[in-house]
């Protein structure tokens, strides 16, 4: 009973966060995450998000990919 809490939970917590991405692209952006997430067979999460998030903000290509990239972040730390 307490795994499926814990689950429902984290499956609430990463619900809020996409509702929060206001704008079509940051969905898209978090959507291309999940599936990444997803295939690679590890656990979705919001530090498997973050984490994804952080990689493609250090292989960002200029200034406006590398802002998206912190909002979409700072979302994940906004309550």
């Amino acid at each position: 009973m307490q795994y499926n809490e814990s689950v429902s939970t984290s499956t609430n917590a990463i619900a809020r966060y996409f509702s929060r991405a206001a704008m079509p692209v940051q969905q898209e952006t978090l959507g291309e995450i999940v599936v990444e997430i997803l295939q690679s067979g590890c656990s979705l999460n919001r530090k498997a998000i973050c984490s994804k998030l952080l990689q493609r903000l250090e292989l960002a290509s200029g200034s406006e990919e590398e802002k998206h990239y912190q909002q979409l972040i700072a979302l994940l730390f906004t309550h």
